[in-house]
């Protein structure tokens, strides 16, 4: 008989546009499944941010710190192991996000990552994964945010498309609504918008999708404020829970013709909490969605980035194996994705990870203390290295840097691309230099010495395959702390092959490694 798996408690927060969301479960794993035992949510207006920099304000910062605190308390009052924290469009677009990500860490000890647009979406998808079941059927997602809206085709399985577009109610409520209640003009204004923005979304997916009519589930703040406005007004009374309520196209139409009627005060009684500033814009942008997709309904579902975030870890941590196994290899195959599409050899690229990942688990605990996070993300790199001969070869590996930091590889936050992006921009020439612009752009200080340490190994493995044929078989490393020598023995694939290109380049690539370690490289051919 085996012993039960502990349950946990985990909490993940998501620092929005509009708001900051806490949920913290119980992660079952034995089963595995999680139930939500507490909640957190506080109105910061993060994106209101300076017209002119677009800098985030102190004052939005602060409000944002002191939620973030109240959420560390309950946290703690909870016996809480583990938070993920992160942070989406607000912060992603602000000049001063990251110096904001920086002095969270320093108040607060909280370490928050940044994920893109199409991270966030990939997350969403999971959260409202683990509360509905699509069946094998192909369904739409919206969510709608402060700063952006995110677009998904999902059956259940891999997601087929994945968007996120610059449009969202606190955004769009800052940029186009100046009077109150909104006059005529403005209305018709932000509608055409609206539209303009989402029409490509809206497009692609509709091309994706071989039946009708579209069916399509809803998520987030601002649809929930539809619902509730229509539940009342309809029933008398707020379903309990909320999760699964109808509406259709013309319900949600009738609502945002309502709420063009209203001013401020009118809206902010009728909607819930704190969203009669923001309310209409939300609205409308699920009207012209719907209207644009052909929806004729939209179903509510109350789990989205939150919940997803807590998917995304128990899928980390191993601990789901069966309808979400696919997720487990989506940084694999969006990496795999990202290669065809730059004409990456994988074949070589594979065979560099594998020389990269041999020294860096033979030099674990003697020279690094890197875990198995890291170590993928060095066979990312190391596969990835040479996709800037797509664009050119004459410094593709400042290329690679470009096509990696920009591809929308899936399954990594935005200091962990940053991270894969500077190791195979350093896999040549020059080593790390604080005057590089890439490397400052690591402001992130585990992942700087991420990539100081382990760059070295990735280059070592490139001179390694300097033929790209495959000529090194393996390599066994003994470090001589006495003598300060490194001793690379080389096992050749080919007995008779003296690997003599490999042994030049390694020459000529080794400096970076005696630099980073103190220690004299010293390779030789196995006898």
């Amino acid at each position: 008989m085996t012993d039960a798996v502990p349950d946990r408690i985990i909490a993940a927060i998501d620092i929005g546009t509009n708001s900051i969301h806490m949920v913290v479960v119980r992660v079952e794993a034995s089963l595995p499944s999680f139930y939500v035992i507490a909640t957190e949510k506080a109105t910061v207006r993060l994106g209101e941010r300076c017209a002119k920099t677009g800098m985030l304000t102190e004052e939005a910062m602060e409000r944002s710190l002191k939620a973030l605190a109240r959420c560390q308390e309950i946290s703690r009052s909870l016996n809480v192991e583990e938070v993920i924290t992160v942070a989406t469009s607000a912060v992603r677009e602000a000049p001063n996000g990251q110096n904001f990500i920086t002095k969270i860490e320093e108040k607060l000890g909280i370490v928050v990552d940044l994920i893109s647009g199409q991270e966030e979406a990939r997350r969403i998808y999971l959260g409202v994964l683990s509360a509905l079941e699509l069946n094998n059927q192909s369904h739409v997602i919206i969510d709608i945010g402060g700063g952006s809206t995110e677009l998904i085709l999902g059956n259940g399985h891999d997601p087929d498309y994945l968007s996120s577009t610059k449009v969202g109610a606190v955004r769009l409520s800052d940029l186009y609504v100046t009077t109150d209640p909104i006059s005529d003009r403005e209305f018709e204004k932000l509608q055409v918008y609206i539209r303009g923005m989402l029409e490509r979304p809206t497009d692609e997916i509709k091309n994706s999708l071989s039946t009708e009519p579209v069916r399509l589930i809803g998520t987030s703040g601002s649809i929930e404020a539809v619902a509730l406005i229509h539940a009342k007004q309809t029933l008398g009374t707020i379903p309990e829970p909320l999760q699964g309520y109808e509406v259709t196209f013309a319900d949600v139409e009738n609502v945002v013709l309502q709420l063009k009627q209203m001013n401020l005060a009118q809206r902010t009684v009728l909607a819930k909490e704190k969203r009669g500033e923001i309310v209409l814009a939300g609205a409308m942008i699920l009207c012209e969605a719907m209207r644009l997709l052909n929806a004729p309904k939209l179903i509510f579902c109350q789990r989205s980035l939150r919940e997803g975030l807590i998917v995304n870890w128990m899928i980390e941590q191993g601990l789901i194996a069966d309808r979400l196994q696919y997720q487990g290899s989506v940084r694999d195959r969006s990496v795999i994705k990202l290669a065809q599409k730059y004409g990456v050899d994988l074949d070589y690229g594979k065979q560099v990870a594998r020389l990269a990942l041999s020294l860096f688990d033979q030099s674990q605990g003697i020279l690094h203390n890197w875990g198995d996070q890291e170590r993928g993300l060095l066979k990312t790199a190391a596969i990835l290295h040479n996709s800037g001969c797509y664009i050119s070869h004459s410094s593709h590996h400042k290329h690679s840097y470009y096509l990696i930091r920009n591809g929308e590889l899936l399954g990594y936050t935005e200091a962990q691309i940053e991270a894969i992006a500077n190791l195979a921009r350093y896999h040549r020439r020059s080593e790390p230099k604080k005057k590089h612009e890439n490397y400052r752009r690591l402001t992130n200080k585990y992942y700087r010495q991420f990539v100081d340490e382990i760059n070295p190994f990735l280059r070592i493995a490139v001179a390694l395959d300097r033929r790209q044929i495959g000529a090194v078989q393996d390599v066994v490393i003994t470090v001589d702390t006495k003598a300060k020598q490194f001793h690379l023995e080389i096992i050749p694939a080919q007995q008779n092959d003296p690997c003599t290109l490999e042994l030049w380049s390694l020459e000529y690539k080794k400096e970076a490694f005696e630099s980073q370690y103190q220690l004299v490289l010293v390779p030789y051919l196995q006898s």
